[in-house]
């Protein structure tokens, strides 16, 4: 009998200030037209100065293992995907076991941005398939308003970003009942490294940090939109598709495909070039912005509370971000 790894609690958490595309317009020179045509997105969530990407994966853990029904002494690993840690190291795994005065369990941090979710799930899958591990909280949460480029030059990456924690707890399923992850599928090309990055801070500069750094921009992140648009678009249906390919199952079997929430067009595009249906593609950026590696688990916990995923529903999972890194996930819930 196969072991499969179930989702037993799920949580997400957003800042409690909302920032409106209207609110950006008296920020810098962009308008709430502009932002909604081209991202789909209306409002998002940011945080206040004091508050760390650790702070919203810790409100977001609560949840999940309230959700579990756990006692958070049962975790017995953390595993957190984030691009924007509190601090430059250590990772942010660590932080939220000790906001949750866990016993001295073992943290893993992920830093594979966008993709970071799909990455940290496939770990988590093979330490509980392999029973190396019982139950693992899995943090993913970002915090990038903290970081973005006001003026012209980086408004157009600016608008997208939003605040947020998603959180969940993972588990075996040895019952056979073919509920819980099936595969996870990860790829990459480095090439693209430049595309969409932050440049600095860099280790191959001695010292780290200048002045002159801080004065050219360099500390913020800087995309080739139409580099990345392109081949997100390309990547994330192949993905799909090769997953599906390898479990043999077929676009039909899908019952709601979660991408990453980059931006509301390359959803519909990806949904599109897979030949689902609208309803069928879950979508929540409008209210919550690019979130990066939390964006997935959030959307996954909103539609799971909201009553949308059902027992025995196939998900398909899909993720495009910085690297180029990408891939597929599939659980049946």
């Amino acid at each position: 009998m196969e072991r499969r790894t179930v989702v037993s609690g799920l949580g997400f958490y957003v800042p409690p200030r909302v920032v409106t595309n209207f609110d950006l317009e008296k920020m810098m020179n962009t308008s709430d037209e502009w932002i909604r045509e081209r991202t789909g997105i209306l409002e998002r969530h940011w945080a206040e100065s004091g508050v760390g990407a650790s702070d919203l994966g810790y409100e977001a853990a609560v949840k999940a293992i309230e959700n579990a029904g756990l006692d958070k002494n049962d975790i017995d690993f953390i595993i957190a995907a984030t691009l924007s840690p509190d601090h430059y190291f250590p990772g942010i795994g660590l932080m939220v076991q000790a906001k949750l005065g866990l016993k001295e369990i073992g943290a893993l941090d992920i830093r594979d941005q966008c993709s970071g979710f799909l990455y940290a799930l496939s770990v988590a899958d093979q330490y509980i398939r392999t029973g190396t591990y019982k139950k693992i909280l899995l943090v993913a949460a970002e915090l990038q308003s903290a970081n973005l480029d006001f003026s012209d030059e980086g408004r157009d990456m600016s608008v997208l970003f939003g605040d947020g924690g998603a959180a969940m707890i993972l588990e075996a399923n040895d019952s056979g009942d073919g509920r819980g992850v099936l595969g996870c599928y990860l790829f990459s090309d480095g090439r693209f490294v430049s595309e969409l990055w932050m440049d600095k801070p860099s280790s191959r500069d001695n010292p780290t940090f200048r002045v002159e750094f801080f004065q050219q921009g360099k500390f913020y992140p800087r995309m080739n939109g139409r580099t990345v648009f392109k081949n997100a678009c390309e990547k994330m249906p192949q993905a799909v598709l090769y997953g599906l390919q390898q479990l043999g199952l077929s676009i039909s079997n899908i019952d709601y495909l979660i991408p990453h929430q980059a931006n509301d067009r390359i959803s519909q595009m990806v949904g599109r070039a897979l030949r689902l249906p609208e309803e069928k593609v879950i979508r929540n950026i409008q209210r919550y912005g690019n979130t990066t590696a939390a964006s997935i688990p959030i959307a996954l916990a909103e539609a799971v509370q909201n009553g949308l995923i059902k027992k025995g529903h196939l998900l398909a999972l899909t993720a495009f971000g910085s690297g180029f890194t990408w891939g597929s996930a599939f659980i049946r819930w």
